[in-house]
């Protein structure tokens, strides 16, 4: 009996494409042929053709499509005198939308537009749409952006009834409520993030208690108070999953007037908070913790530069005006150094992946790209919030409750075999990296820290491992080695957040028990289906805000024609390598441009090698290419070898 398999069907500009199985198994391989007329993103019914083998997964055919991936599609409008044709801008839709004369809109040659689809493509005819939007002529400052949004189906724009509701809402918080919580605005708090961030959802206070422990609090914006399930905003906030971070701007997940005004824990202002206190030990044992609904204010709203240079340079200034928060700073970093130490002694995986920052100028040009730069104080933070995360799903976990648990399966057994084989040939042996030991990934790259291969191993490990998603089953989190964990610290920008923190807040309403089994049977459905939906929306807005970057990096590089750069090999294909530059920018070098000899690929050894001269082209080499080409139009960087 053949098996049949449901789930998202994802193309490849090459004609293939893969079937994601709706229950997380296997991805199946649907050669050309198969593909049926399914689109990018299209759900589908797929008949298992061949099971596959160790070299080679499962292989299936298109059977059935049962529904079609309605997001508009932006391209080039290409005009001739009876009809036209728009050239998808998605490089995966691989055939262009033919436009009859009656649906043009208006849009002119060369035009980027925005095509819904009237006719999907059969045997022998392409795909009809019609013009629903005109973005403008390509090379127009910002048209680039705009097509990547609508692209992703992402707007900056909320419906009517959404504003309508959000109106409504106060700006100050009401005396009834504050009432109902714990006073907390007495306690020295503060918010530290970026200098750009105006959503700002976390603070966090500390004190030295008498028995030499520490008091961490960790308060979080009650968004629940505001964005009731249900409503109009709260659907809007699910449809959305997350707020999107361009490379020019933010799309967010709830409209200004709560993500930046009266959920953001504004300085000096009163605001609703969930509070986390954790008691922790000299070891970073947490021995006590208290979870609680609160009133705060927050004393100082710091930035992650002035927190480093008070700590690193004892800036002089800064350090009189904060003197305040001065010791409160020193004892966040002397408990944020044995957070991580502890963490680091049970297995946790630190990537050290540099990410770039383009800067535009304000018309919206590259004008330089940098590194970011991670900092002491960005540390801080990141182990507070990890604290508060486990604290708040390990509570929960032994509740019972409905839940939306961060999990990190356990890696792929075949992708970690060929993982070890690789670095072996590299000279290193780790024991327990095939049990995938979180403590042997981590040994690993403590071992690579500071050599040529660093970057080029680290990049393999993190693509050998599972991606992160939510669940509304405990998995554990296999990168952070840790056995409870969720997302409960950013619910401006996160939905499956502002979930975790309605189901806190019925709990301690009704001392910590549910007394109804519908609402339980009800919190579960929304659990599992929002998962799934945080979890697509998460993966949409990664790859959005990846484009905008990469679109930003071309263009940035445009002006380089013809200089030469130093890089190192970040990828190897069969038809060529790619070289990553010290600024992060990547590019692709052809084999049809290595004109010295002929090269073939060496899968197991990720390297090209020369027919006759035997030279070897592998991951991690250092070498000098020429940039040959930045396409805007496509994001393609290619290099020529110097």
């Amino acid at each position: 009996m053949s098996i049949v398999v449901k789930g998202i069907f994802e193309s490849n500009e090459r004609g293939f494409g893969f079937l994601r199985p709706d229950d997380d198994t296997e991805d199946i391989f649907i050669p050309p042929t198969f593909t049926g007329g399914a689109f990018d993103g299209d759900r589908v019914e797929v008949r298992v053709t061949s099971a596959g083998d160790e070299n080679r997964g499962p292989e299936g055919k298109v059977i059935k499509i049962l529904e079609r991936n309605n997001k508009p599609i932006v391209g080039k409008f290409e005009k001739s005198k009876n009809f036209g044709f728009v050239v998808p801008e998605n490089k995966k839709i691989g055939q262009d939308i033919f436009i009859p004369k009656s649906c043009f809109k208006g849009a002119k040659n060369g035009d980027i537009v925005c095509v819904e689809i009237v006719k999907w493509p059969e045997r022998r005819r392409s795909a009809e749409g019609k013009i629903v939007d005109i973005l403008g002529k390509a090379g127009k400052p910002g048209v680039d952006i705009l097509s990547i949004m609508y692209g992703y189906n992402l707007s900056e724009e909320f419906p009517d009834e959404v504003l309508a509701e959000v109106n409504k809402i106060p700006d100050v918080v009401p005396e009834k409520e504050i009432k109902k919580r714990r006073d907390l605005r007495n306690v020295r708090m503060v918010t530290i993030d970026g200098e750009d961030a105006k959503d700002l959802d976390d603070a966090v206070s500390i004190e030295k208690l008498e028995n030499g422990n520490f008091m961490l609090g960790v308060h979080i914006a009650d968004v629940s108070y505001y964005v009731k399930e249900g409503s109009p905003l709260d659907k809007e906030a699910l449809k959305r999953g997350t707020s999107v971070y361009l490379v020019d701007r933010v799309i967010p997940m709830l409209p200004k007037k709560l993500s930046n005004g009266v959920c953001s824990l504004n300085e000096g202002e009163d605001r609703l908070a969930f509070t986390v206190m954790m008691e922790i030990d000299k070891t970073g044992k947490i021995v006590n913790s208290d979870i609680f609904k609160s009133v705060i204010n927050i004393n100082h709203r710091m930035t992650y530069t002035v927190v480093t240079k008070i700590l690193e340079t004892k800036d002089k200034e800064l350090t009189k005006e904060y003197k305040d928060v001065v010791k409160d700073f020193k004892l966040m970093r002397d408990l944020s150094s044995i957070l991580r130490k502890r963490r680091k002694k049970r297995g946790s995986i630190d990537f050290d992946l540099p990410e770039a920052k383009v800067i535009l100028d304000e018309n919206g040009k590259p004008i330089e790209i940098k590194k970011y730069e991670i900092t002491v104080s960005n540390n801080m933070i990141e182990d507070f919030m990890l604290a508060a995360n486990e604290t708040v799903a390990e509570k929960f976990y032994w509740l019972e409750t409905p839940f939306m648990y961060r999990v990190h399966e356990v890696p792929d057994t075949e992708k970690i075999e060929e993982f070890s084989k690789f670095v072996y040939n590299y000279g290193y042996r780790v024991s327990g990296l095939n049990k995938a030991y979180p403590k042997a990934f981590q040994e690993i790259l403590e071992k690579i820290k500071g050599t040529p291969e660093e970057r080029i191993i680290s990049t393999l490990l993190l693509r050998s491992m599972q991606q992160a998603r939510y669940s509304p089953e405990n998995l554990g989190h296999f990168g952070l080695a840790a056995q409870y964990y969720c997302h409960f610290t950013s619910p401006i920008r996160r939905y499956p957040d502002l979930f975790i923190h309605r189901v806190m807040s019925e709990l301690i309403e009704n001392n910590y028990e549910f007394k109804n089994e519908k609402r339980v049977k009800k919190l579960k459905k929304l659990a599992k289906d929002g998962a799934k939906e945080a979890s697509e929306a998460e993966r949409n807005a990664m790859l959005a805000e990846r484009d905008s970057v990469e679109l930003k990096k071309v263009e940035y590089m445009s002006n380089y024609l013809g200089e030469e750069f130093d890089g190192v090999i970040s990828s190897v294909t069969s038809f060529g390598f790619f070289v990553e530059l010290s600024n992060t920018v990547e590019g692709l070098v052809r084999v049809e441009d290595m004109e010295d000899d002929y090269y073939v690929y060496n899968e197991k050894q990720y390297a090209l090698i020369g027919e006759r001269t035997r030279k070897v082209y592998k991951l991690g080499d250092e070498v000098r290419v020429k940039l040959a080409r930045a396409d805007v139009e496509t994001k393609r960087i290619d290099f020529m070898l110097a």
